[in-house]
């Protein structure tokens, strides 16, 4: 069994926040993938599935951010499982809007719901970062992340969400590269191999019309010497 971590917060107020893209990446493989209605245990909104061959918990932490670990750790202490059977996908200023990347381990970065995380299950799990870029200065940072996405993301947002739902199913079975690949047909699409038509040859041009030359053979000799 694997655990699907969003992280955001809880009710309408956050629901178009930058910080709240990872509860939009699980609300969509939810929707895309059959999986069950969403129902409140451990402090948060869970739904079970398949994808690829495990059975995954989707879990959506109702705690407010800076509290995600406590809902993560009582899961997983639940199901017996350990942290590396545990992904969490959410928002990265450090990567720019629309990129997306996968992650084991490693710091939290000043993200209050990893931070909280680490604290609860230790900082062995896996991320799936998702990109909404940086507003530029350190105090512009809290604003931001809870501020709604603009109109102008509503393509990139969507590539993004989509591709997350199309690869859901490898990064279930540990297979990070086909997730990214899934991503990536989304969100960078390869362009065409046709070649595109060769240009029309340009036609010779016709020799200009000449008049028949009817004179006699001395006639054009002593033209020659004019």
């Amino acid at each position: 069994m694997k655990l699907f971590v969003g992280l955001g917060n809880p009710g309408s107020k956050y629901a178009r926040n930058r910080h709240n893209i990872g509860f939009m990446a699980v609300d969509r493989i939810a929707d895309d993938h059959g999986f069950g209605p969403w129902k409140s245990k451990f402090q948060a909104e869970i739904a079970e599935g398949r994808l690829g061959h495990e059975k995954v918990l989707l879990i959506k932490p109702q705690t407010f951010m800076n509290r995600s670990g406590q809902t993560v750790g009582e899961a997983m202490r639940f199901y017996k499982l350990e942290p590396t059977e545990v992904t969490v996908f959410h928002d990265e200023l450090d990567l720019a809007p629309g990129k997306v990347r996968v992650k084991a381990g490693g710091g939290h970065a000043g993200h209050n719901g990893l931070r909280s995380i680490h604290e609860h299950i230790s900082p062995t799990y896996d991320r799936v970062r998702l990109g909404i870029g940086h507003p530029g200065r350190k105090e512009m940072v809290s604003p931001y992340v809870l501020g709604d996405f603009s109109k102008a993301d509503a393509d990139w947002l969507d590539d993004v969400l989509r591709g997350v739902s199309d690869g859901a199913g490898h990064l279930a079975d540990g297979e990070g590269g086909k997730f990214m690949n899934a991503v990536a047909l989304r969100t960078a699409p390869p362009r065409s191999s046709k070649s595109p038509a060769e240009a029309p040859k340009t036609a010779p041009k016709p020799a200009p019309h000449s008049e028949p030359d009817d004179r006699s053979a001395m006639q054009k000799l002593m033209d020659k010497f004019r």
